[in-house]
């Protein structure tokens, strides 16, 4: 490889295509403000405002839960800060930069957990999403409802024809490319604000002010609280346990490192913060106005059924939020990585179609209930992921000090080869911190631990592949001359 270029020589083709090659630097066009209209995008949706209204439902008070909200968005960005750093340096995807820690065969595994993990959330947010439609479908059409008579596979027709529509825009969206994820983000995120102050605003005329609203009680006192303080945080944290790996599908695009950390910065903890602000505020409201929490924003926009251009437009903002994180969180990422599995055979907007072909099986409808038994499901998925982003952050910031061999990267004999593809040091890694995530789960006296999953998962997976590694001789590699900002 030419150190002063991103040009690959004589690469695998096994390994290789062009999805999966360095980005140009004459293509990383994405600014700090694409970054923070991205995440606005993705974390303005349905689920974000269930976990964030949940913790209300829960039992916790206003303060409490705008607690639980501001630590899980500082660890995410945190952990996203430092796994997108290798991203923004030499314009690759994570199913390639994962070769360097797992070798060039091993990465295979941890990327199609992560795969499968994200196409898992597809289902469940399309399946959210189409509610959203179906409302917006009910509006105009008063016999919506009589045709989910007909009934098939768990679901009403009327079901049917809300989650096949929601399905086809996100087909419409993967099948223009990245760029049109890009600027299909730039207006989502925004749309979906506008909808969420509207309902603060309903939720403040309610409560008659911010007093009866931040003077909520809490229902939990000592252990308990701390309990479900810390399981909730890590419930909300593995909602986005994908995108801590995947982030660099998404910053390999990055003008400069300055560009991705301040505007990941604006558009996550602060913007996330501000929104599950909102959730709270407006969950309390449904408290008061109703008797009891609505963590749904659909459920609760069908309460204005004697409004219809209120439902029309809330229920609409939604779908537009819910599809927007759909695709960047959810279907990006997989596509990279079955495009990492056949590099020859697959494109983005093929491996794309296929993931959320694949998503349709998982059946949401058959076994979702509500937002509360998102957070131990969310928890696990922390806990599995967790220990890959640990051995990844570490694998570059310590053991390999922020120098990768680009060309190792594409080829069977390079510095990631090491035991004919695999490396057995970040297997052991990864099932030393998943073992300590989720030994709670199955073993009751350590059902403690469980409570602190995520934490757990990428200390024991990064801590123990960097002594692990330490036996490793590690080659010298040239330096790769940047024009951008130095993370360290």
């Amino acid at each position: 490889m030419d150190s002063n270029s991103n040009r690959i020589i004589n690469p695998d083709p096994s390994l290789y295509n062009e999805d999966l090659a360095p980005v140009p630097k004459e293509k990383r066009n994405w600014g700090w403000g694409s970054y923070s209209m991205l995440w606005m995008g993705m974390i303005h949706n349905i689920v974000s405002y269930e976990l964030a209204g949940s913790l209300i439902a829960m039992g916790m008070s206003t303060w409490q839960a705008l607690a639980a909200v501001i630590l899980s968005n500082v660890a995410l960005i945190v952990a996203i800060w430092f796994n997108s750093a290798a991203g923004t340096k030499y314009g690759l995807p994570f199913p390639v930069l994962i070769r360097a820690s797992f070798g060039y065969k091993g990465a295979h595994l941890p990327v199609m957990i992560r795969a499968f993990v994200a196409i898992f959330w597809f289902s469940v947010q399309a399946y959210i999403g189409s509610k959203a439609v179906g409302a917006v479908i009910s509006v105009v059409y008063p016999g919506w409802v009589s045709i989910g008579e007909y009934t098939f596979w768990g679901m009403g027709l009327n079901d049917w024809i809300a989650f096949g529509t929601f399905w086809l825009l996100h087909a419409w969206v993967i099948s223009h490319g990245m760029e049109r994820v890009r600027r299909f983000e730039l207006w989502a995120g925004p749309l979906v604000i506008v909808l969420a102050l509207g309902l603060v605003y309903w939720a403040l005329k309610v409560a008659h002010g911010f007093g009866p609203i931040f003077s909520v009680q809490s229902k939990f006192s000592g252990g308990d609280f701390w309990k479900s303080f810390f399981l909730a945080v890590t419930g909300m944290i593995g909602a986005f346990a994908t995108l801590i790996l995947n982030i660099p599908d998404l910053t390999r695009f990055s003008k400069s490192q300055k560009d991705q950390i301040i505007g990941q910065a604006v558009g996550l903890p602060i913007m996330m913060t501000f929104f599950g602000l909102m959730s709270i505020i407006i969950t309390v409201g449904t408290t008061i106005a109703f008797g009891k929490p609505i963590t749904d924003p659909v459920a609760l926009l069908l309460q204005f059924k004697s409004q219809p251009i209120v439902v029309l437009l809330g229920a609409f903002a939604l779908l537009i939020a819910t599809l927007s994180v759909n695709v960047v969180a959810n279907v990006v990422s997989p596509a990279y990585d079955l495009m990492n599995l056949m590099p020859s055979k697959l494109n983005f907007v093929k491996a794309g179609i296929i993931s959320i072909v694949i998503g349709v099986f998982f059946a949401p409808w058959l076994w979702f209930t509500n937002a509360n038994s998102i957070f131990t499901l969310a928890g696990a998925v922390g806990g599995t992921l967790g220990p890959v982003a640990g051995i990844m952050i570490v694998d570059y910031f310590w053991v390999r000090k922020c120098q990768y061999d680009l060309n190792s990267f594409f080829v069977k004999e390079g510095q990631y080869t090491y035991r004919n593809g695999w490396n057995p040091r970040a297997y052991v890694a990864m099932a030393l911190g998943v073992v300590v995530a989720l030994i709670g789960l199955v073993v009751p006296s350590l059902q403690s631990l469980y409570t602190y999953n995520w934490f757990l998962g990428i200390a024991v997976g990064g801590l123990s592949y960097y002594f692990l590694m330490r036996s490793y001789q590690i080659q010298s590699v040239p330096t790769l001359v940047e024009e951008e900002v130095s993370f360290k």
